[in-house]
């Protein structure tokens, strides 16, 4: 994924994910509001105390004011906390929606893209970088709400008490504040700095932590090197953390002496026009106002900070926008329906397939075609066998047939329906495919079978288990269907973890199968059990084997061999190797030399 991250982002993009929480945020607004008016309270409260319930003696009234005071800090206390809590149930809502949001959008694109990237890179952008902003969207608009409502409150109140005094005070607020996108500025260039490299870190740490990872330091790997390049990774991105921690660090504490010093130039302002007789200031009002000052030192300080803060997310929303904008290049055209399959006929019709899109090659038919010009039906229930060198294009094709990619030029067409005109879900439930590398997750048996089929009972995954020949080996587990497989079911050999991904087949009965090689990496006693359970899943349906080992494939109603991307010979077993061409020789093997 390229990296756009510098690029200024909306803010009413990020204003735009708040909409579903609007009416929480209007009640958020609402509770900052009346915070703030509770909050300035205090001071005028503190005036008549000084002003006219200590001097005249009045203990009721002084009672009373205190009281109100008291009460004026509970309800400030009260509310805050109703107003942080509202701000981090809608700042949670909202990360939700955005890991979901970037968690789908990320499944919905093609095998293409995956092959490009590392799936570390993937993976920071949903933790990493969403879990970056997790401050931010919790406490950016509470803090923000509250703290400007409460500086402008203040500053109301200020000029209640005092407008002179106020004006003298009030001007060195939007000075501080002239100093936030400058420093912001600054703050979003290491973010994304900082993103990148940690992006880089998390796909170290996913690729050499992984089961095979480990498998290849430990036994033919630079393990030495692989720690080297980590603490490397770790140590950047230390140094970016650092980096971005100090910016403004003098500024932040300039700004912070000026405005605790401003109380003391008041005092000495207020003081000088008492003396002077210039001003009806009371002691009251000057303690009052004194203290009001205080209360807009934490505001304008925090408004401050967010700023900052926000600003340095700019970066992350970057990066996380960066993934919700990939264009989808397999999708559902419109007016797609969902493939019904009656038959189970699959035809290629004169299909071309290019990896980089359009296969230029200069007019001369070679060049980066990796399919060409290929015509194939198989019938009904039939079986067809695809064979060929390293690279001839046979799992492409298989890819094809499952809609992984789709055809440069032709159509791929079951049922007579071209799979581009059916809905990627029903092509999906049609097309089962077996391949050589099986995948299985972390989890259960039981599970792992029912990532096919939801709602399968016990029953069916113990009757699909039989069938692929697999089900004694499960039994005989410590926990049976419930045994945990382990990352990638390693704890089980190649060989079963093949069946368990046969009989998870098995249970969504595709009626159209591609296998991919799924025999190939397996020792010949293996192949056979293997081998037996595809029997008994191909049975009934459309079938097309790719196949390595070509005894897997001598029983096929017809036999195709590609070599560069086309298909140079066809027939059955007997008929090619009669014919004594590229099949016989891959069956026969090189004639020995004369001699």
């Amino acid at each position: 994924m390229s990296t756009k991250s510098e690029e200024r982002v909306p803010l009413r993009r990020i204003v735009r994910l708040f909409r579903p929480y609007r009416w929480r945020v209007v009640g958020l607004l609402a509770l900052v509001v009346v915070q703030g008016a509770v909050n300035v309270s205090a001071p005028f409260l503190l005036r008549e105390i000084l002003d006219t319930a200590i001097p005249q003696r009045n203990t009721a009234l002084l009672s009373v004011l205190a009281l109100g005071m008291l009460a004026s800090a509970a309800g400030t206390a009260v509310l805050g906390a109703y107003a942080s809590r509202l701000a981090t149930v809608v700042g949670q809502g909202v990360l939700h929606d955005l890991r979901v949001a970037v968690y789908d959008h990320l499944q919905s694109m093609s095998l293409a893209f995956f092959t490009r990237t590392r799936s570390g890179d993937t993976v920071s952008r949903i933790t990493n970088d969403i879990g970056g902003v997790d401050g931010v969207v919790s406490g950016t608009a509470a803090a923000l709400a509250s703290n400007g409502v409460t500086a402008l409150a203040v500053a109301a109140a200020l000029l209640v008490l005092d407008w002179k005094l106020a004006l003298v005070a009030l001007v060195v607020v939007p000075a501080m504040l002239l100093l936030t996108p400058r420093l912001g500025r600054r703050r979003r260039a290491v973010t994304g700095s900082r993103q990148r490299r940690l992006s880089g870190l998390t796909a170290l740490v996913t690729e050499s932590l992984s089961v095979s990872g480990v498998l290849l330091a430990k036994t033919s790997g630079d393990a030495a090197g692989l720690r080297r390049r980590f603490a490397a990774e770790s140590a950047e991105v230390s140094r970016l953390d650092a980096a971005s921690a100090l910016i403004g660090r003098w500024t932040t504490a300039s700004r912070r002496a000026a405005l605790v010093a401003v109380p003391a130039v008041v005092y000495w302002l207020a003081g000088l026009e008492v003396a002077h007789g210039v001003s009806p200031a009371t002691l009251g009002t000057i303690v009052a106002f004194t203290s009001m000052l205080n209360r807009l030192v934490g505001p304008v300080t925090t408004v401050q900070s967010v700023g900052q803060g926000l600003s340095g997310s700019l970066a992350l929303f970057g990066r996380i926008f960066e993934v919700l904008d990939l264009p989808v290049d397999i999708t559902d055209r419109p007016g797609a329906r969902p493939l019904t399959v009656r038959r189970g006929e699959v035809r290629l019709d004169d299909v071309w397939f290019s990896y980089d899109g359009d296969g230029d090659d200069g007019g001369d038919g070679d060049g980066a075609w990796t399919l060409r010009g290929i015509d194939l039906r198989v019938p009904p229930g039939g079986t067809l066998a695809v064979v060929g060198a390293t690279g001839s294009g046979k799992t492409t094709l298989g890819y094809l047939l499952a809609r992984l990619y789709e055809p440069t030029r032709g159509a791929v067409r079951i049922d007579g329906t071209d799979l581009r005109d059916a809905t990627l879900a029903s092509v999906s439930g049609a097309v089962g495919l077996v391949a050589q590398d099986t995948y299985l997750f972390h989890d259960t048996v039981a599970a792992n079978l029912r990532f096919a089929a939801p709602d399968a009972t016990d029953a069916e995954l113990v009757a699909a288990c039989r069938a692929a020949r697999i089900h004694d080996v499960v039994a005989a587990l410590p926990d049976g269907y419930d045994t945990v497989v382990g990352e990638r079911g390693f704890r089980l050999s190649g060989g079963e973890r093949q069946r368990v991904a046969i009989a998870r087949t098995m249970l969504r009965n595709p009626p159209v199968l591609v296998l991919d090689e799924a025999t190939s990496a397996l020792d010949t006693a293996t192949e056979r059990e293997v081998q037996a359970a595809l029997d008994a899943l191909s049975a009934g349906r459309t079938t097309i084997a790719i196949a390595h080992r070509l005894s897997t494939v001598r029983g096929a109603d017809e036999i195709v061999v590609l070599d560069a991307g086309r298909i140079v010979e066809r027939g059955t077993h007997d008929d090619l190797l009669a014919a004594g061409g590229r099949y016989a020789g891959l069956v026969l093997g090189p004639a020995p030399a004369a001699g």
